[in-house]
């Protein structure tokens, strides 16, 4: 497996750069560009994209955070980060590197972030979340290589040709005898890959009947559906009241999701 960051010597200390921060980074730029080029298509100002980008980094961030520390998964707490844990210590609360980052709470700290930032400009919410959708999907589909460097996000063990190695010191308890998983952030990566292309194809195909929100609200039929999918493959998933909570969760927004995209197009054609 490749490194996990890069050392850069500074003061006769060393200093790490890891390629998970890196990678983030890249998918958050990437959508911006992406963002802002589906602004102008539109006729909006494409600086506009990137005032709001640090806003939703900040706020996806945060909720990614936030969405860890209350739904931790088995492997944070057999090792003592349980959501109690770190309510009693804030500072390593903050520290993301020990445990992480949730994408659901990603996704809701951005469209928070994103309310606020459309309220404080006088902006029509609904149109810019239309347009931040395949940019978000591109921002995960990028980001999620960065589980690859941390040897993480892996699904059940293989024999697939596709299947990746895992280092023993990364292997969850009860799986060390195994050596090859299924490359479960990959199948997200290229699931969100062409959430994009959907979205983007949506957002032509039918701009003449879509309603302001209505590509956000494909967004949130298809990718929840894609991530209660693989979560059958997932080895580490959080766990509350005994059930997987994100897949649960994931379940209830893509039908919900359906019901008021169908609903509201319904109504208009009455």
């Amino acid at each position: 497996m490749p490194p996990d960051g890069i050392t850069i010597p500074i003061l006769g200390n060393e200093f790490v750069i890891h390629f998970y921060g890196i990678i983030i980074m890249l998918g958050a730029i990437a959508g911006g560009f992406l963002a802002a080029h589906e602004a102008r298509r539109r006729g909006y100002n494409p600086e506009i994209v990137w005032d709001m980008l640090i806003w939703l980094i900040i706020g996806g961030i945060i909720g990614a955070r936030l969405w860890h520390i209350f739904t931790p998964p088995p492997s944070s707490i057999a090792a003592g980060y349980t959501t109690m844990y770190y309510l009693t210590h804030p500072l390593t609360a903050m520290n993301v590197r020990l445990g992480g980052l949730g994408i659901p709470g990603a996704v809701l700290g951005g469209v928070a972030a994103l309310f606020f930032f459309t309220r404080y400009k006088k902006l029509n919410f609904w149109i810019w979340a239309d347009i931040a959708a395949p940019a978000l999907a591109l921002g995960q589909a990028i980001g999620r290589w960065g589980n690859f460097f941390n040897q993480e996000l892996y699904g059940a063990p293989t024999d697939l040709p596709w299947a990746i190695f895992i280092d023993p010191a990364h292997r969850l308890k009860g799986f060390v005898a195994f050596e090859k998983y299924h490359p479960l952030f990959l199948y997200e990566s290229l699931y969100s890959l062409g959430n994009v292309l959907l979205l983007l194809w949506v957002s032509r195909r039918f701009e003449d009947r879509l309603k302001p929100g209505d590509v956000f609200l494909v967004y949130l039929i298809v990718y929840p559906l894609g991530r209660f999918l693989l979560d059958f493959l997932r080895l580490d998933a959080s766990m509350v009241a005994g059930i997987n909570f994100n897949q649960t969760l994931m379940a209830i927004v893509a039908m919900a999701s359906s019901a008021t995209l169908f609903w509201r197009h319904r109504t208009a054609r009455a």
